[in-house]
């Protein structure tokens, strides 16, 4: 038997042992009596000609299996119904984008809170820029990561037989970071290739980005990134909540001027300190539908999901040159997330709709 024989049994044996264990603690797992649904689905992204999956929070009834979605050794996840029976309603849909690196499982702090809330919430990963799927060719190449959103958008709205819980006409999205960036794309901001091309040139904007890129052996001067340029809004989005926007400073003013919904623009930390490289106030400024807050005494990654106590040594050991545990020291990422969520769901509920759920005759578990 030749060695990549050997090893595809292996792999195959292990992935078996794999689902047969998460399917005796799923079985085993104790029955779920809370409100807050979780269910998963995938979409095709013709950008990409693969699928993206994604992961759905939505309010529920008690049922299905006690889960916990995305814990690790360094960060908390946050308990959900798996499969827990719909309500018999139809909820607005918050799409959220992750940041470069992160993962969708990282947000059911505030997915949770948003499914409570009365909303469905959708959290694709993007391929190449996720936990354990990144790389520095995929992050610069950012106009794919808008693209995973329509398509998650086309999903649900070409198939509303699988997803009778979503009111398809309410539609937002919430992004962090990289996917801040994301988000305000959507909206119809637009990226000057030139100033994208030449971001690395003079620093790293208080950010680690230029770093990595240099670590992948990514020079953005021999790149291509006209593609960065086109314009990726998605006309079915009304509004749009975005959080320390990745590259803002390469986005153009022309397209920002002519961004016709309302936004909620959030960056985290005391102004003076907030990076460069997401700082927001001169771009929320520039888009008349915008309103633009300030998150004191946080940094960058307080919008990540809180932090065990081992989590700063275990990222530290893994060689991790970014401080994702740590916050600006005057409180804790507890309440920075507490005030985070007051601000979403405040905005959301009295700018954007009224929360007013939709009745359906009947619905189908997904």
């Amino acid at each position: 038997m030749s060695t990549m024989t050997k090893l595809i049994k292996t792999i195959a044996f292990a992935a078996a042992i794999g689902c047969a264990t998460w399917g005796f603690s799923y079985a085993t797992a104790p029955a779920y009596d809370g409100t807050t649904g979780i269910t998963y689905g995938k979409a095709f992204a013709p950008a990409r000609d693969d699928h993206v999956d994604f992961h759905i929070w939505y309010p529920a009834t008690p049922g299905g299996r006690t889960v916990t979605v995305g814990g690790n050794g360094v960060f908390y996840g946050t308990a959900a119904g798996r499969n827990a029976p719909h309500t018999g309603d139809r909820y607005p849909m918050i799409l959220i984008s992750h940041g470069a690196g992160g993962n969708a499982g990282q947000f059911g702090w505030i997915a949770a809170t948003l499914a409570q809330a009365g909303y469905v919430v959708v959290l694709p990963n993007h391929p190449g820029t996720t936990s354990r799927n990144a790389s520095a060719q995929a992050a610069v190449r950012v106009w794919e990561r808008p693209k995973d959103i329509t398509a998650v958008i086309n999903e649900v709205t070409g198939n509303p037989e699988a997803y009778p819980f979503i009111d398809t006409t309410q539609i937002a999205t919430l992004g962090f970071s990289a996917g801040g960036y994301t988000a305000i794309a959507l909206a119809g901001a637009r990226v000057d290739p030139d100033a994208l091309q030449t971001f690395c040139d003079d620093g790293d904007h208080g950010m680690s980005d230029c770093a990595f890129l240099e670590r992948g052996g990514v020079d953005l001067h021999a790149m291509d990134l006209s593609p960065a340029s086109q314009d990726l809004r998605d006309p079915r989005i009304d509004t749009a909540v975005i959080i320390d926007p990745g590259i803002v400073e390469t986005l153009t003013k022309e397209s920002l001027s002519e961004i016709d919904i309302p936004l909620l623009i959030i960056n985290l930390g005391d102004e003076e300190k907030v990076p460069a490289g997401v700082y927001a106030r001169e771009a929320a400024e520039t888009i008349a539908t915008a309103t633009y807050q300030i998150v004191p005494d946080a940094t960058h990654f307080s919008f990540l999901a809180e932090c065990k106590a081992k989590g700063a040594a275990i990222l530290a050991n893994e060689g991790e040159p970014d401080l994702l545990c740590d916050d600006a020291g005057g409180q804790s990422r507890a309440d920075i997330h507490a005030k985070l969520r007051t601000f979403i769901v405040s905005y959301l509920d009295t700018v954007v709709w009224d929360q007013t759920p939709v009745a359906t005759a009947s619905l189908t578990q997904n």
